[in-house]
């Protein structure tokens, strides 16, 4: 599977970050409003920006798999954000997006240009999760198609914070009684919510996946 392919949708071009992006990671990563919900410690300096684009994004276009992207404005411009799938089993879908371009459904066409080609690669399934403080992203995830299928409590890790996390899953392939379970597994809270959008009501802490 190719990594990184450049993708376009309507209004976003969907390409490989460079050197040159430094300057929009720092700003992006930095905002208060978008770092509370990422996986990581807001760059102090440019220098550490700098140090995180080379490690987190163009040291990973040289692995065969991964797809770690810069989201743009077709008109060009620097990145508005960014839009990663993670290497491991789970094959976590990760974004984020200025605050100043909040709103007009950038993620969602990022994300789902991102979703079409890796159904046609051959992917199986993509999941992605969400602090139940920031329904926005999971409002993003169902326009998607995906559908939830459980939430667990994590200490999260650098920022040491209990978080409950939704997971949501989309099986490329079909098949939809798949259930990735390593979170359940992994964390022993873990439960089903009653969550309107997806049907009636559910006893979810004595549920398991299927």
């Amino acid at each position: 599977m190719e990594n990184t392919p450049v993708l376009t949708t309507p209004r976003l071009l969907l390409r490989r970050f460079c050197e040159a992006d430094a300057d929009a990671l720092f700003s992006l990563l930095r905002d208060p409003a978008v770092n509370a919900f990422l996986p990581m410690f807001a760059p102090r300096t440019l220098q550490e920006a700098q140090r995180y684009l080379r490690e987190e994004y163009l040291q990973s276009y040289a692995r065969p798999s991964g797809f770690r992207y810069a989201v743009c404005l077709r008109e060009g411009g620097a990145p508005i954000g960014y839009l990663r799938l993670g290497d491991e089993e789970s094959h976590d879908l990760g974004y984020a997006l200025q605050r100043a371009v909040w709103g007009r459904g950038f993620a969602a066409e990022a994300a789902g240009a991102l979703l079409a080609h890796l159904r046609e690669a051959g992917l199986p399934y993509v999941t992605a999760t969400h602090d139940v403080r920031n329904p926005a992203s999971g409002r993003v995830m169902q326009k998607l198609g995906m559908r939830y299928q459980y939430s667990y409590d994590e200490l999260w890790q650098p920022k040491n914070r209990l978080v409950t996390f939704r997971l949501y899953q989309c099986n490329l392939d079909g098949d939809e009684g798949r259930v990735f379970r390593g979170y359940w597994d992994r964390y022993p809270v873990h439960f089903i919510e009653p969550l309107a959008a997806d049907g009636p009501a559910r006893d979810a802490r004595r549920a398991v996946p299927r």
